[in-house]
């Protein structure tokens, strides 16, 4: 087998395992909503199961010797937690107040704050280019969220509900660039960090008493951490290992397209038609504002910032600048969520 073929199938798995990935994550509000539970309850025994998952892997594949971190690096890989915690809390209160569909692709503003929040506190270089993508996206922002004038004057849970899903992008937001500053570690460490300090921190806001009796429920809660977050990780890690960042940034599209079927087919919310004019917008921003960073720096060897991880598998070697991504975003809503239109014309199938 040839280099270039051997690369081809490398790139061909590594598509794959994205792609499962971020379907994952997009089927993910089912288990909310089945679990009944409330979104402080979800995101805690998240982290809970998610630990436990994510600590069987790393110590089955030994990621504990040697493991890289400093003080330094272990107190930003636990700052990273907490805006990753709260984050998700956000994220699913905003579902509750909206929909999973209005609030997936209102979340999907995090790379522009990236950009906005790298210029701003550490002065990273804003070309005109990206300030006018970064304008165009917040153009469909618009569309897509459907807030009218009337919901300024009289507020409201809907309005609430799309600020939430801003603030909850704006913390990913600050966990990637606080996590682009850990190096020398393994991803999957840097994400049981992120999600073993969930568990303290949301200890004082967990209902116990409200999860008692619910049986079966344990079961989508169980799945939360297990599968939406173990095995998602390390689907989505080792799928950065083989990719370059350009086909990485397309791929993550998988996940709002996911959630947004699964809320028509599961829930029958879908968002209107002048709503749905916002979605290419943001896509075609959010495409352009990554990808030109990646065909600067990436060629053809592999994926800029993430992807560098890859080297760690492939040579057994420590990089010299490998890159820790936070915790996947999700995707969830509680059973009362309902879709708004952009226009008098009802949204719900």
């Amino acid at each position: 087998m040839t280099s270039a073929t051997a690369v081809a199938n490398a790139e061909n798995k590594g598509a794959a395992q994205l792609t499962a990935a971020m379907m994952l994550s997009g089927t993910l509000g089912v288990f909310v909503v089945e679990s009944g539970a409330s979104p402080f309850n979800v995101v805690f025994f998240r982290v809970l199961f998610g630990a436990l998952a994510l600590g069987g892997y790393a110590l089955a594949r030994g990621y504990f010797r040697g493991h890289g971190f400093t003080p330094r690096t272990l107190g930003l890989a636990a700052l990273g937690g907490v805006f990753i915690v709260f984050n998700w809390v956000l994220l699913f209160q905003s579902y509750e107040n909206t929909s999973i569909s209005v609030a997936t692709v209102v979340y999907h503003t995090q790379p522009f704050y990236v950009v906005l929040l790298g210029a701003l506190l550490f002065r990273e270089r804003l070309t005109a280019a990206k300030a006018g993508w970064i304008a165009l996206a917040f153009a469909g922002l618009v569309l897509v969220s459907g807030v009218t004038p009337a919901d300024f004057a009289n507020g409201g849970t809907y309005l609430t509900g799309v600020g939430q899903a801003l603030l909850a992008a704006l913390l990913y937001g600050l966990s990637t660039l606080v996590t682009k500053r850990i190096t020398g570690v393994r991803p999957h460490l840097i994400a049981l960090v992120q999600v073993l300090v969930g568990i303290p921190l949301l200890l004082p806001f967990a209902d116990f008493g409200a999860m008692r009796g619910t049986g079966a429920d344990w079961g989508w809660l169980v799945g939360l951490g297990v599968v939406h977050t173990g095995l998602m990780y390390v689907l989505m890690y080792a799928a950065y290992a083989k990719l370059p960042t350009a086909k990485i940034a397309v791929l993550a599209f998988t996940y709002p397209a996911v959630a947004m079927v699964m809320d028509w087919a599961v829930y029958g919310h879908h968002i209107g038609l002048v709503q749905a004019l916002g979605v290419p917008l943001i896509v075609t921003a959010s495409l352009k504002v990554t990808l030109p960073r990646a065909a600067a720096t990436d060629g053809t060897a592999g994926a800029a910032g993430i992807s560098r991880f890859a080297r760690i598998t492939r040579t057994g070697r420590t990089p010299r600048t490998p890159v820790a991504v936070p915790a996947p975003r999700t995707a969830a809503h509680e059973p009362e969520a309902a879709s708004r239109p952009a226009t008098p014309v009802a949204s719900e199938a």
